[in-house]
């Protein structure tokens, strides 16, 4: 009898032991390091220590394995979600931890990733779903238990206040060459989200 290969979204035999740990963490690794259009199935083999063959065994394009590494790389982690008690220490404890804007790792494949998402749409939707969608769900949270402890004025955009903060970093780390450092993670909280948090309030 035929074995039923493990269901999801890759329906296709997983890599046995570790080793399938260790070929995503080469993955991003090298999208850091070389960006998704210079990296190769070959370059990946050579960096895991792997075939060729047992690559496209468990993922069939270039794109289902950069998107897997991404999604469930140790290094490149999810950011853990936050209560503090407030938006602002909520802000600085999801931005300045491991998975956030100072995790160099994440910002660099970010940085590999970004002229692909242009003009590979495959490559952009599973992306969308399974990198960025979790991490919009859990700054959504984070925002909505700010709006239910008053610390957001009625009359505020929530949604754009909360695309704010990384848009800014973002501008900062891949268009003016800025290192998104703590120092200016607090700047921007500080002197713009918290501002615009207050709304018409501030005046």
């Amino acid at each position: 009898m035929t074995e039923v290969a493990e269901a999801g979204p890759r329906s296709r035999p997983r890599v046995e032991g570790g080793r399938e740990e260790e070929i995503l963490d080469a993955t991003v690794e090298l999208v850091g390091e070389l960006g998704y259009d210079r990296l190769t199935m070959d370059a990946v083999a050579t960096a895991a220590k792997a075939s060729k063959a047992t690559l496209y065994r468990r993922w069939t394009t270039k794109a289902e394995l950069v998107v897997d590494a991404i999604s469930r790389a140790k290094g490149c982690p999810m950011p853990d979600d936050v209560d503090t008690g407030s938006l602002r220490g909520d802000l600085i404890a999801l931005s300045c931890s491991a998975g956030g804007f100072t995790d160099e790792m994440p910002m660099s494949v970010t940085a590999g990733l970004l002229t692909a998402l242009h003009r590979d749409d495959d490559l952009q939707q599973a992306f969308q779903q399974r990198f960025l969608k979790p991490r919009l769900e859990l700054t959504a949270r984070l925002y909505q238990r700010a709006v239910e402890r008053g610390e957001i004025a009625e009359d505020v955009d929530v949604e754009l206040l909360s695309q704010t903060l990384p848009a800014l970093v973002i501008h900062h780390a891949f268009v003016l060459g800025v290192e998104p450092t703590e120092d200016l993670i607090l700047r921007v909280i500080d002197h713009v989200i918290l501002p615009a948090a207050r709304g018409s309030q501030a005046s």
